[in-house]
């Protein structure tokens, strides 16, 4: 288990990894037990802008519903402040660890200061920044992979904030096969209506639920269960989800979908 979080941090080094390095028997990761994630939520030392967004994240009963457990390696993508990153390398314990990735375009000098002291603070992370449209993983490497609130992200391109046009497909088939067979891919994103998805992403972040299911079906995942932990009726969905009105409180699907064995 040990080496196979080294090999992990030497991927966020961007050193060569060798996929079996990541291998661990079926038969053990069906036996981990289930994360304390209520205990990482509640643990001292995290910074306080990311404590108060957990009334509105709920992140304990999304991360059980999700199916974290000890000893899981796990991919955290678009990261941002590490907020799930963080959690989720507490919950998982020493024998678990944590890979970040983060658009480079998004990570300044603040940041990785940032993600410096979040390692301080849970020694079983690793950070990985490659441009957006160049991810790369090894194969079958995670049994766990968190992709919270920016799926709509790869619809989105800026030239003002740097942000290429990413292909969602090519994303998710580098996700999928970085996924070991039976490992789970817990998905969250504000609620959005139907039409054009570019232009939707680029008015209001958000994105049509329909739509984020086929995408992720036609890469080969199986959807699993849905839970109605983030769901607001009082949303209206045509609101960009930076509006005062409603930022942080937007009606949000939770997914959990598998890759099969």
């Amino acid at each position: 288990m040990r080496k196979m979080f080294v090999a992990m941090l030497a991927l966020a080094s961007a050193a060569p990894i060798a996929d079996a390095a990541y291998a661990r028997p079926p038969a053990r990761a069906a036996a981990r037990a289930p994360a304390d994630v209520a205990a990482a939520v509640a643990a001292p030392g995290r910074p306080e802008d990311q404590v108060k967004l957990d009334e509105s994240r709920k992140p304990a009963q999304v991360l059980a519903f999700e199916g974290l457990k000890r000893g899981d390696m796990a991919l955290d993508l678009f990261t941002g402040g590490g907020y799930y990153a963080e959690i989720m390398a507490r919950a998982v314990g020493p024998k678990g660890g944590v890979l970040a990735w983060e658009p480079a375009n998004f990570l300044d000098d603040k940041g990785r200061k940032a993600f410096a002291d979040l390692k301080g603070r849970a020694p079983n992370t690793g950070l990985l920044a490659t441009p957006a449209t160049a991810l790369s993983l090894p194969g079958a490497a995670f049994d766990f992979v968190m992709l919270h609130l920016n799926y709509h992200d790869t619809y989105w391109e800026s030239a003002k904030y740097g942000f290429p046009r990413m292909d969602p497909d090519a994303f998710l088939r580098t996700v999928f096969q970085s996924m070991k067979p039976g490992g789970t891919m817990a998905v969250i994103d504000h609620v959005g209506p139907a039409g054009d998805t570019r232009a939707v992403v680029e008015k209001l972040h958000r994105i049509d639920p329909a739509t984020l299911r086929a995408d992720f079906e036609r890469a080969g995942f199986v959807f699993e269960a849905e839970s109605n932990l983030l769901r607001n009726p009082a949303d209206d969905h045509s609101k960009n989800v930076f509006d005062p009105a409603i930022r942080g409180k937007t009606d949000r699907i939770v997914y959990r979908f598998r890759k099969p064995r």
